[in-house]
Order: structure tokens, then sequence, then C-alpha cells
């Protein structure tokens, strides 16, 4: 597979889970949040007066995020592009990929799953191909060091495994 380090386009990257998890709370918006925030705006209507009442204010504005989060999650999915990858170990680091690395300056190993920006979480182990570590490792091989330029200065950092 071919990828730029930068998204260009509108294209989402999204691993098979990261995909799932999308339209599984798609899902829970759509059919459970959705009409609990109608609920708590109907009974709060029927508590009266509308242009004092912070039970209608906080619902019109729970209303509102859920929609919105509804409208980025179809974006997300219309632009799905999934990324599917052999199993086992790869001679280049691209997107699905995990990736052991080691910094240099510590000598400690770590683990990263190379995803889209929109499936990023770097506390467990996933970080996106536009991070400044994701850009600096996509397209190495195994024994390549690489610079990664991060607020605190330039780190250096081993591959030591791709799969």
């Amino acid at each position: 597979m071919t990828y730029s380090n930068g998204n260009d386009n509108n294209d989402v990257y999204l691993t098979p889970d990261g995909l799932k998890k999308i339209k599984e709370e798609l899902e829970w918006r759509e059919k459970i949040r959705r009409p609990e925030i109608a609920k708590q705006t109907e009974v709060a209507i029927k508590e009266g007066d509308l242009s004092e009442n912070a039970g209608y204010d906080e619902a019109k504005y729970q209303a509102g995020m859920n929609e919105g989060r509804i409208m980025e999650l179809n974006a997300k999915l219309k632009n799905a592009v999934i990324i599917k990858t052999n199993d086992g170990p790869a001679e280049i680091v691209e997107l699905g990929r995990t990736v052991t690395i080691k910094d240099l300056e510590f000598d400690d190993a770590e683990v990263y799953t190379i995803v889209g920006s929109a499936e990023a979480d770097p506390s467990n182990g996933k970080i996106s191909n536009e991070s400044p570590m994701g850009v600096a490792l996509m397209g190495q091989r195994v024994g390549a060091t690489v610079l990664v330029k991060s607020p605190g200065g330039e780190l250096q950092f081993e591959l030591i495994n791709i799969e």
C-alpha cells in the first residue's frame, strides 16, 4: 500500500475495528441518545416558561452537540478508507502496521500501531500517520533512525520491528 504522510483529501483512514466503533457510536447516538434528549426536552417544556428554563436550555444544548457528533460520524463513514494489511512482518512502515521503536537517548522500547487521525489514541498505543512520530515513521525500514521534532526538541528513535 502507498499512503502520503499527510491527508490532502477527505479520506478517513480506519482499521476494521475503528470502523466498527464509529458505527456503534452512531447507532447509540441515533437510537438511544437522541430519544433520551427528546424526552428531556419534553419534560423541560412541560415545566413552563422557556425563557428562564435551565433544563430546556441544557436539553437544547445536548441535542445540538449530539446532532453535530452524528454529522461528524456520518462524514467519517462516507469518507472511510479501510486500512488492510497482511499479517506478519513488513518491509516498510505503513498504515495499520505495529512498530517497535527504541528511544536512543533513554534506551526504552515502545510499541505503536500506525492508524489514521480519526483513531489516534496515543495512551493506548495508537498514533496517527499525521502526527510528528507517524510522519517520521511512515515508509521507513527496520534499522532506520528517525528524527522526531517535538515541543521539547528533537528526539531520535531506532525502528526495531514492523508487524
